[in-house]
């Protein structure tokens, strides 16, 4: 066999491996093959291997090699991580309260937080932005914030940005009947007016809760934990449950409108358990036939026939749409059982509306509470706020990880506020 086949034969499978680590490298999430515990030693050797395979088999050939200009010396004295091939990873997110049909005060918010720019669209300026319900009622823009909801989604996911909804109890009462709250105003942007009820039945609005919104989140912090609403405990064989059982299981915050009671039955797995009877119960209300009149002036519909005992308890005042127990009660008692609630769901912090404290977003527990209802719409005049949670991993030279979440409150009309800072250290993340 001649020789320049015989070192394609032999160099080539080699070339081929090198290339496809090389790629690993390129590709993956955590930097070189993290999971095979290589680093920056076996890239430069694998780097190697590459230009000898490609000159061993160009050699026959009669193939120049190209020269490459010099790369730039990096000073490691300068930079803690210039030999660390491990990214940092970094994710910013923006949550914001109970709306109640206010698009001027939220479009201040959005621009205020860096969600939108001064056109109203998605900026590109945060990874995730949540909103935790109640953006109908008390005011006449329902229409458009629901539709402007609905665009910055589209736009936020043509850039890998993401958009969590929330159901609030609001939403709920327009789709069960429970009408008390809707301004007469707010009726007359509907055209037909009667129109309104078709669209939280069985209609458009009815179609985007089903659709995009949920009754409860979980949003992993790091994307080795899945994507937003990944159950914890993770189901077996999922492609996230060694990562949801490790050092980073509980690195999530979870989001809701009212609250996750300590005495609530349907905490795992979170949060599908929860989302599940929320979509079963949304379906019976859809399924009525005859719909029925609002109340009021027509007497109160109540949850429709057939409703289980857990659908009923979703509802009920130590549901997650209801309880204001995290708000209300004396902080040391709730305090003592904060960890519990956390553990179930495999969280570090939660996140909820509902209860509004006017002033200030209100952080509980050391901040692992959060209420960030501060009512925002002018039916309250309360203070125009936003949340903000910045999350960084970065590798430590000669191994391990540093992990920092900062939670802030931003407010349009009033300096930021810290609530609270976490660092750890992590030898791994497995």
């Amino acid at each position: 066999m001649p020789r320049g086949t015989t070192l394609a034969f032999i160099a080539l499978p080699l070339l081929a491996l090198s290339l496809a680590y090389y790629a690993q490298s390129s590709s993956s999430l955590l930097g070189p093959a993290p999971h095979l515990g290589t680093g920056l030693q076996l890239s430069l050797v694998l780097s190697g291997l590459i230009g000898y395979v490609q000159a061993a088999v160009q050699a026959p050939f009669g193939f120049k090699t190209v020269e490459q200009p010099a790369q730039a010396v990096i000073d490691t004295d300068e930079c803690d991580y210039a030999r660390e091939p491990r990214p940092r990873f970094s994710r910013k997110i923006i949550a914001v309260g109970d709306i109640h049909g206010d698009i001027g005060n939220a479009e201040r918010i959005l621009q205020m937080a860096g969600v939108v720019d001064e056109n109203n669209d998605w900026s590109g300026n945060v990874d995730v932005f949540v909103q935790t319900g109640d953006i109908i009622d008390r005011g006449d823009d329902t229409i458009e914030l629901f539709n402007w909801m609905e665009d910055l989604r589209e736009q936020a996911l043509a850039v890998n940005g993401i958009v969590l909804s929330i159901l609030g109890n609001h939403e709920y009462m327009n789709a069960i009947g429970d009408w008390r709250y809707v301004l007469e105003s707010e009726k007359k942007t509907f055209e037909p007016r009667e129109s309104r009820l078709q669209a939280v039945t069985t209609g458009w609005l009815a179609d985007a809760w089903a659709e995009n919104y949920t009754t409860a989140a979980r949003l992993p912090l790091h994307g080795l934990l899945g994507p937003p609403n990944t159950d914890y405990p993770a189901p077996d064989g999922s492609a996230f449950a060694r990562a949801n059982a490790g050092p980073l299981s509980h690195a999530a915050f979870s989001f809701v409108h009212g609250g996750l009671a300590p005495t609530y039955p349907n905490l795992q797995p979170f949060p599908s358990a929860i989302n599940n009877l929320g979509s079963s119960l949304l379906h019976r209300l859809r399924e009525r036939k005859p719909q029925p009149q609002p109340h009021p002036p027509s007497s109160y519909p109540g949850l429709p026939a057939g409703t289980t005992r857990e659908e009923a308890r979703l509802y009920g005042g130590d549901g997650p749409l209801w309880y204001r127990g995290w708000a209300d009660e004396d902080e040391k008692k709730m305090c003592r059982m904060v960890d519990e609630v956390l553990e179930k769901t495999g969280t570090r912090r939660m996140v909820m509306g509902h209860t509004p404290q006017f002033d200030s977003i209100a952080a509980r527990c050391d901040g692992r509470v959060l209420i960030i209802d501060t009512g925002i719409s002018h039916a309250y005049g309360g203070a125009l706020s936003a949340l903000s949670i910045e999350y960084t991993l970065e590798p430590v030279k000669g191994g391990g990880w540093k992990e920092q979440e900062i939670v802030k409150a931003l407010y349009a009309d009033n300096d930021d506020e810290l609530l609270a800072v976490s660092t750890r250290d992590l030898e791994d993340l497995w």
